[in-house]
């Protein structure tokens, strides 16, 4: 299992370390060198006070325009903040704020499976968009090159978030099962996101069952990207070297900065 001792961040409960893990050679991956997180939008003082002490040199924000805007970050002070959408910038956010205020729609959207159809097409975007691909590969050089600790976050810190720190473990070449449990470990903080959904559908009309396969980690999900990576590149060393583009020479610095001696 990765570290989950990380000094938490009440208004963003799923921000946890990376690190904590081990390989399959039995290597340790450091702790404070990468964190995930959902979004930063809430944080106070003593939080952000929190990320200094921890060592935070640099945000990667993998959501949309119309997230970041909706609900801004708020950086540590001195942090480095780079924008890497790794959904290329569309209107997903806008588009699904728009559906769940609208019953009728919603049901023909997101009923008879709908939802976790989405949630299929979502990670498989994740895998072999361009846009993915560009923001994940620099997502990967940046942790590589430090200096400092990097958090990497999206909205809910399940998906977007979690391809990327899939991406980082399997490079380290930690174990498949270590990597699905960090994944499925968001589901243990999303109480905020599923009490906010639930009151959105309340307010709107909207049948909250609908939308519940969105607001869940499910290994079917992650198996999804895994098969993505199978079929367009035909193993995951050939996604992160054509996919990504990631030469051998970011892949060792990678190594050299995340695994203990």
């Amino acid at each position: 299992m990765t570290n989950q001792a990380a000094p938490p961040l009440a208004t963003a409960p799923n921000f946890r370390d990376i690190g904590g893990c081990t390989t399959r050679s039995g290597a340790r991956v450091r702790t404070g060198v990468a964190f995930r997180s959902d979004a930063l939008d809430r944080l106070d003082p003593a939080e952000t006070a929190t990320l200094t002490e921890l060592g935070v040199g640099r945000i990667i924000d993998l959501r949309t325009a119309f997230e970041r805007g909706n609900k801004p970050d708020v950086l540590p002070e001195g942090a480095e903040y780079t924008v890497l959408d790794v959904q290329g910038d569309h209107s997903t956010g806008a588009d699904l704020v728009q559906v769940l205020t609208d019953p009728g729609r919603a049901e023909a959207v997101f009923g008879d499976g709908g939802a976790t159809r989405f949630m299929h097409d979502v990670n498989r975007i994740l895998v072999s968009a361009a846009d993915a691909r560009a923001g994940y590969a620099e997502t990967v050089r940046r942790i590589a090159a430090g200096p400092g600790a990097t958090v990497v976050h999206c909205s809910a810190g399940k998906d977007r978030t979690g391809w990327a720190a899939a991406l980082v473990l399997g490079i380290l070449d930690v174990p498949r099962e270590t990597i699905v449990a960090d994944y499925l470990a968001s589901n243990d903080r999303l109480a905020r996101l599923h009490a906010a959904m639930r009151a959105a559908c309340e307010s709107s009309g909207v049948d909250h069952a609908l939308v519940r396969p969105m607001l869940e980690c499910r290994r079917a999900y992650l198996d999804e990207a895994y098969g993505e990576v199978e079929r367009v590149y035909g193993s995951f060393e050939g996604y992160v070297r054509d996919g990504l583009g990631l030469d051998r020479a970011t892949t060792d610095a990678l190594r050299a900065r995340m695994l203990e001696p």
